[in-house]
């Protein structure tokens, strides 16, 4: 590796370190497995997701029958992503309503 080579690499982790996470906004293209979209050049799969228990599926049941409680994230949902410096993780923050795009 040249010494050019190396300031540069050295001038992006610094530049890096004062961004370590960026707000992102996906939408699910696929439920199982789950994979997110965003702005239409990356595919995350669930590999690289963070999902909160609030964006999973939960059912009780009473009495014999069987409630849904809760959703989970659903083919055409919007989801803001919250991506961790580097990129290799993405936590979902939540659903979002419509976004101007």
């Amino acid at each position: 590796m040249s010494l050019v080579d190396l300031i540069k690499q050295i001038g992006t982790a610094a530049v890096d370190s004062q961004h370590p996470v960026a707000l992102m906004f996906g939408n699910v293209i696929k439920e199982n497995p789950l994979e997110v979209s965003v702005n239409q050049r990356i595919t995350l799969t669930r590999d690289f997701l963070v999902v909160p228990d609030t964006l999973l599926e939960q059912k009780i049941l009473i009495g014999g029958t069987e409630y849904l409680i809760r959703k989970p994230l659903q083919q055409g949902d919007k989801v803001a992503l919250l991506r961790v410096q580097g990129g290799l993780s993405y936590y979902v923050l939540d659903r979002v309503g419509a976004m101007d795009e």
